[in-house]
């Protein structure tokens, strides 16, 4: 083998060992697969997948390389305008959904279909079940920072410095993304807790409400 044909071939193999360590991290190994297989995020059973059930979210290959809170995006974005949450009581400051809640609409807004991702347009739309559509004033507000300052403003949040997530460590550390409130401070996509609707722990007993809210 030639040099080109080494140079070539290493690439090959580090590209190859890096999707595998990606897979692994995003708890799609062996154990994560045997979490998501079966859950709301498993699309392995369509045809329009090819049986692979990370190729509708992640690729290893010609990602959407400005998609920083989620590696190797490979879905179709939305470009809806989002109604936002308000209330009288709310002390947070919203903004139109960007980050890793913007990747979570481009399937729930119901405006991106499903298998519109690797740079084709599909047409399998999100069922009802799970369609937001664009009017998010009727669920928990998203997309806003979450601080100590904040919790104090409203007096009734937790601190998320110090208070325990219940998941090992801080709010701030396991459950805020970039310091804000986004879906998947309380969904896991992968399913990696194996809880019912995605949840990142059991609410039983309101326990993840209660995580940050005091009542």
């Amino acid at each position: 083998m030639n040099w080109n044909g080494k140079t070539q071939g290493s690439q090959s193999v580090g590209l190859h060992l890096a999707w595998l360590l990606l897979v692994v991290s995003m708890g799609a190994g062996p154990a994560g697969r045997a979490e998501l297989a079966g859950s709301a995020h498993d699309f392995s059973g369509e045809a329009w997948s090819g049986g692979d059930p990370c190729v509708v979210c992640h690729t290893p290959h010609g990602a959407l390389q400005d998609e920083s809170e989620a590696p190797l995006w490979n879905h179709e974005l939305t470009g809806a305008s989002f109604r936002l949450y308000a209330s009288p009581t709310l002390n947070a400051t919203l903004e139109q959904p960007a980050g890793v809640t913007r990747l979570c609409l481009s399937c729930h807004d119901g405006t991106v279909a499903l298998d519109s991702f690797g740079g084709r347009t599909g047409n399998e739309m999100i069922g009802a079940a799970g369609r937001l559509g664009s009017d998010l004033s009727d669920d928990h507000p998203v997309g806003f920072v979450f601080d100590d300052n904040l919790a104090q403003e409203d007096g009734g949040l937790h601190p998320p410095s110090s208070t325990p997530s219940g998941l090992g460590r801080t709010i701030a550390q396991d459950l805020l993304r970039q310091g804000r409130l986004e879906c998947t401070s309380c969904h896991d996509v992968h399913n990696s807790s194996n809880q019912p609707h995605l949840l990142v722990m059991s609410n039983r007993g309101s326990a993840l409400c209660l995580t940050c809210h005091r009542k």
